[in-house]
């Protein structure tokens, strides 16, 4: 038996898309004249900030985009503000390191309407250690550290709607209720694509309780649940499925692979950076929340859409 084809995709609006990628690195996206620069005054006692939250996450943003020092975005800021004809002044670095462990970043998406169908996954991200080259010439040494990195995106427009930072010690499915979470309660989720280490009965009961479908495999070494609940059942049905068809069919037939965007997008938030450059946990949040801003800009601007050629 011959393997099958690899199925050949062609991008059908390739032109938009090209403009869209054009326009990622126009200024006036990050710079608009009509955006409130400095923070308004604020009936409190003590000082009021200098600069705005947009003022703050713009520089972020920046930050992420171009991997830059915070000293250097400084400078990097100015400059920008200076040819865009703006008489404003950029915050300096020591504003922007205590300010990042504040602030609220504020994440745009497009809402769906039609049932949101979530990729789940999740990926490790360095903070404190050697480098790669160190650890495969002198073996790995306990000073390095790493944060786990939890999402969930749209699988229609691509775009990032959940996330979760914690520590390498979390487990993915402790940390599903929290992604569900952050999805409106009027807004209906379709179903939830996830790999086998959701296989648990708190996942399954989480993305029930959402009224999703659970796409999750079921482990290599599953056994069937002895109680008799509805999700049970429908997961023991799930494994008899997967061991009479096979593995490969059932991913086939239920669409499995479409979780694969989800690992893309893993790949586009480490091109921005598989290193966090902040020290505390709280600035670590607010980077990854500055990268997934970019992202999700960065799709809104138009993403491509493919077709298999036959």
């Amino acid at each position: 038996m011959k393997k099958p084809a690899s199925k050949i995709y062609r991008t059908t609006n390739w032109s938009s898309y090209n403009q869209a990628l054009i326009k990622r690195g126009n200024i006036s996206i990050w710079f608009d004249p009509k955006t409130q620069w400095y923070a308004q005054p604020q009936a409190k006692h003590g000082r009021n900030q200098t600069y705005s939250d947009t003022a703050i996450q713009c520089c972020l943003m920046i930050k992420s985009i171009f991997r830059l020092s915070l000293r250097m975005v400084t400078g990097f800021v100015q400059s920008l503000i200076q040819l865009s004809g703006l008489s404003w002044t950029a915050p300096d670095y020591s504003t922007l390191c205590r300010r990042q462990q504040q602030i609220d970043i504020a994440i745009s998406y497009q809402k769906s309407h039609e049932g949101l169908h979530l990729l789940v996954d999740s990926t490790g991200l360095k903070f404190l250690g050697e480098g790669e080259w160190k650890r495969k010439k002198h073996q790995p040494e306990y000073r390095r550290q790493w944060r786990k990195l939890h999402i969930g995106i749209d699988a229609k427009t691509l775009q990032i709607r959940a996330v979760q930072l914690t520590t390498n010690n979390v487990s993915d499915s402790q940390v599903l209720s929290d992604l569900l979470n952050q999805i409106p309660s009027d807004e209906p989720i379709d179903s939830v694509y996830t790999d086998g280490a959701y296989d648990t009965k708190l996942c399954r009961q989480v993305i029930s309780d959402r009224h999703a479908h659970a796409i999750i495999p079921p482990r290599k070494n599953a056994r069937p649940w002895k109680d008799k609940k509805s999700g049970s059942l429908e997961r023991n049905e799930l494994l008899k499925t997967v061991k009479r068809l096979g593995r490969a069919l059932w991913k086939k037939w239920s669409g499995y692979h479409r979780r694969s965007l989800v690992e893309t997008k893993m790949h586009c938030i480490k091109l921005l950076g598989d290193k966090l450059s902040a020290k505390r946990f709280d600035g670590q949040v607010n980077e990854i929340h500055a990268r997934i801003a970019v992202l999700n800009k960065f799709t809104e601007l138009g993403r491509p859409h493919t077709q298999v050629v036959t």
